[in-house]
């Protein structure tokens, strides 16, 4: 790192407007990643394709920018800093309006590909000149607090945005207010940073870009087992089959080359360190419970028929607990108290939504009903995110921390798809096993069947409707109002089995040395050893 490395931004640039702006082009990676599953049922009816295909898409992005995490910092070092900075941000408004012109899902794929590029390169050069601005450990702290407040805050009003411009103006609008907003970047880089470099110059030779190709083949494939394996009916499937064989294959490939290669581009020494190992999985679980929050979205959408505005604006009370939560873990973590009690009380929090939310799950509630549980899920999320990424990062020794990070994205990344596999799958099984055990209450034989078709068909009837019309559509509501049913029964049990999960998960985070000594002293007990 050069030495004077205050020399990337102007002398007359206070440090306040400097905090600002690297802050503020931070978000573009937000805008990349969310704009398009902010509203998936439009973007996905948009482009003709099904909300799965969305998904994936996310996860092409998603995983892209994990691969490319893996050789971003030979390009940082090669590029000068404001150059670097300023192509990217023009090459992604570009991308931006082309995507908007694309109705090929194919084409797409490839531009949300090059979006998951642009979305790794500045990400951590960014923080890198963040961090920067502070040297003591509580600003540390907030540097980390900032920098994924951004993360967590970001995605809501992306949707708030994306929802009153789809309201109000074209489709097209959404991408072009995203372009602008990377143009704005542009334009503030131009202000404030100066031509001189943060790294010494390294020349852009032996990066291993087949271990690049490799991780990203396997991350891809991997996703697409995850995202369509129940929708193709899993093995059955010969794309399945080979996805899977392709991601088995190219990640041994990818292990081998690090284990044995002169210069690897990830260090898998970082998974001997036990915390590590404990973070990663921490990671996989938070984003599993995560998911539910789009069973709750969906829940008001299709069965409280709430408007997609009024589903947006819920959002802003997960952002209040978002900025109480992380408010607290910044406190905590300042105060020193000890990482599992701070975990046992997000993940609690977490269990408490769940468990809360089970009672919610019926055809018709009021935005009241729905406050305080969504506040709590927002707090549990601020309250574990910061600490986890700090616990994860600071397991290893220093020379070790770049792939400690990257495994805490790579927990992120798998988490939130893993989580959306179990999530799918759980409510299409759950929702057969309800439906045919409450066709076999409608039989049309059964008296209670007969008299409700026969009060639907009346109703029908009375509204002007001829004899058969209304019989229709007597059996249809009968038909929509089991498969409802079915809908709320679904969510009621992934909502209860997750929060009993979390309490466990909680309650061994908070006595694990106990359970370990316990542990010990019984295998003493029994074996002698």
């Amino acid at each position: 790192m050069i030495k004077d490395n205050a020399g990337i931004f102007k002398s007359w640039v206070p440090g306040w407007l400097i905090v600002f702006v690297l802050v503020f082009c931070m978000l573009h990676s937000m805008v990349l990643l969310g704009v398009y599953t902010s509203n998936i049922t439009y973007s996905a009816s948009f482009l003709d394709i099904e909300p799965e295909d969305l998904q994936f898409s996310l996860c092409v992005t998603y995983g892209t920018f994990l691969a490319t995490l893996l050789v971003e910092s030979r390009l940082f070092k090669y590029f000068p800093t404001k150059s670097y900075f300023l192509v990217i941000y023009s090459l992604a408004s570009l991308v931006f309006v082309f995507s908007g012109y694309t109705e090929n899902y194919i084409l797409f794929l490839v531009l949300r590909m090059v979006e998951g590029v642009l979305m790794a390169l500045p990400w951590l050069p960014m923080r890198q000149l963040l961090f920067t601005r502070f040297t003591s450990r509580n600003a540390t702290i907030v540097v980390f607090s900032l920098n994924y407040a951004a993360l967590l805050l970001a995605s809501p009003f992306i949707m708030n945005i994306a929802v009153w411009l789809l309201d109000n103006y074209d489709w097209k609008y959404m991408v072009y207010g995203s372009a602008v907003f990377q143009l704005l970047c542009v334009g503030l880089i131009l202000v404030t940073f100066t031509n001189n470099r943060f790294h010494r110059k390294l020349p852009l030779y032996q990066i291993d870009w087949a271990s690049f190709v490799l991780v990203l083949v396997a991350i891809l494939c991997g996703t697409f087992v995850f995202i369509y394996g129940e929708k193709k009916y899993w093995f059955d499937s010969g794309q399945i089959v080979a996805a899977l064989v392709f991601c088995l294959l190219s990640m041994a490939l990818f292990v081998m080359r690090q284990l044995w290669g002169k210069r690897p581009v990830f260090d898998f020494k970082v998974f001997s360190y036990a915390n590590l190992r404990i973070g990663f999985l921490l990671f996989i679980l938070f984003y599993i419970s995560r998911a539910t929050l789009n069973i709750c979205h969906s829940t008001m959408l299709t069965v409280w028929n709430w408007e997609p505005a009024r589903v947006a604006g819920v959002q802003y009370f997960n952002v209040l607990g978002n900025g109480i939560g992380m408010v607290l873990a910044g406190l905590f973590l300042m105060k020193k108290i000890p990482h599992r009690y701070i975990f046992s009380m997000g993940f609690a929090l977490m269990a408490v939504y769940h468990l809360w939310f089970t009672f919610l799950f019926v055809p018709d509630v009021a935005l009241a009903d729905i406050v305080v549980p969504y506040v709590i899920q927002g707090i549990s999320v601020g309250l574990l995110f910061v600490p986890m990424v700090l616990f994860t990062v600071s397991s290893v020794p220093s020379e070790l921390a770049p792939y400690s990070g990257t495994t805490g994205v790579a927990g992120r990344f798998w988490g939130s798809t893993i989580g959306f596999c179990i999530m799918q799958n759980a409510q299409v099984y759950l929702m057969r096993f309800h439906v045919f055990q409450l066709n076999r209450n409608v039989l049309p034989e059964t008296a209670q069947a007969q008299e409700r078709i026969s009060q639907l068909t009346a109703n029908f009837v009375a509204k002007g409707y001829a004899q058969d019309d209304a019989y229709r559509l007597a059996i249809k509501s009968i038909t929509a109002a089991v498969s409802k049913q079915s809908f709320l029964l679904a969510n009621m049990e992934i909502f209860t089995v997750i929060g009993y999960v979390l309490i466990a998960v909680s309650v061994l985070l908070l006595y694990n040395r106990h359970l370990r000594m316990a542990v010990d002293i019984f295998k003493n007990k029994v074996w002698g050893s």
